[in-house]
């Protein structure tokens, strides 16, 4: 008996895998390698990131990529992309009965803009406020958006992970209220205000 081979839609988890390590991030988005699950698929990797303006965090998220090479029918491929992004918001945008089909617009726009072939997307959007109480009344009210999110990238030989990850990146940006940016190009803003109107 034979193992599965690697390699399926053209693409090798090695190949993959340092194309995540190679990958150009905008300066704003600081992006650090985590421990990724080991018992959802037999090849995994994992990054976090945070989205920093004025040396403040404005948005942070996680992005785990599995790899079975047997392939997956939930998944309808070998590969999976898992996302999770989170912004603070202005506290109008939260009763906005219309900021779920966004928040999901952006991740299908950004996917969609940098040209990836993807299928199974599946997600949530989250919109949540806090008030505080009692001894921590003086606290401001805080409001945020949160983005779980996976789809499985269609890599081959005209398809690579690159154009996910930059997507991803547009979809940190988006929910922390960057525009996204052509490559080379650098987000600048005054002190105390990031997010776009």
């Amino acid at each position: 008996m034979t193992n599965p081979p690697l390699i399926q839609h053209g693409a090798s988890f090695g190949d993959v895998l340092q194309e995540l390590h190679d990958h150009r991030w905008r300066p704003e988005v600081q992006v650090t390698q985590i421990p990724s699950p080991q018992r959802i698929a037999p090849h995994s990797a994992a990054v976090s990131a945070e989205v920093i303006v004025a040396d403040a965090e404005v948005g942070s998220g996680r992005l785990v990529l599995l790899h079975d090479p047997a392939g997956n029918d939930a998944w309808e491929g070998t590969y999976r992309l898992v996302s999770y992004a989170r912004a603070d918001v202005d506290l109008e945008m939260v009763t906005d009965p219309l900021l779920a089909e966004v928040g999901w617009g952006w991740l299908t726009e950004a996917l969609d803009q940098r040209g990836c072939a993807y299928t199974a997307a599946s997600g949530t959007v989250t919109a949540v406020s806090s008030r505080c109480f009692g001894g921590m009344a003086t606290e401001p009210d805080r409001a945020e958006v949160e983005i779980r999110a996976s789809w499985t990238p269609l890599l081959s030989q005209g398809s690579r992970l690159t154009e996910h990850l930059s997507a991803w990146q547009d979809l940190l940006c988006m929910t922390a209220g960057l525009p996204p940016l052509p490559e080379g190009v650098v987000f600048l803003t005054s002190r105390g205000s990031h997010r776009a109107r």
